[in-house]
């Protein structure tokens, strides 16, 4: 069996965050990032998914520690805040 993209993977890994709770926190944004990271670098279809993924974050409360989270991970890897 072939093994998923990893944007699709992050994705798929991002959806029990928003019907958890409805909000992302610095465990799940770490883990998601490590999906990313697991070849060592991120690829314009991870970036893609993980701005949307912040930008659904962003919609609603951000405590200040998931917004510098956010905002260090976006700097670090290059990803776009849609």
């Amino acid at each position: 069996m072939t093994k998923p993209k990893s944007h699709i993977e992050i994705a798929f890994q991002s959806i029990p965050v928003f019907s958890n709770d409805g909000q992302l926190d610095i465990g799940e944004i770490n883990f998601l990032l490590g999906l990313a990271l697991r070849d060592s670098a991120i690829d314009e279809d991870e970036k893609r998914v993980l701005a949307s993924i912040f930008a659904q974050a962003e919609k609603g409360h951000v405590p200040e520690a998931v917004q510098a989270r956010i905002d260090e991970v976006r700097a670090l890897h290059d990803i776009r805040q849609l």
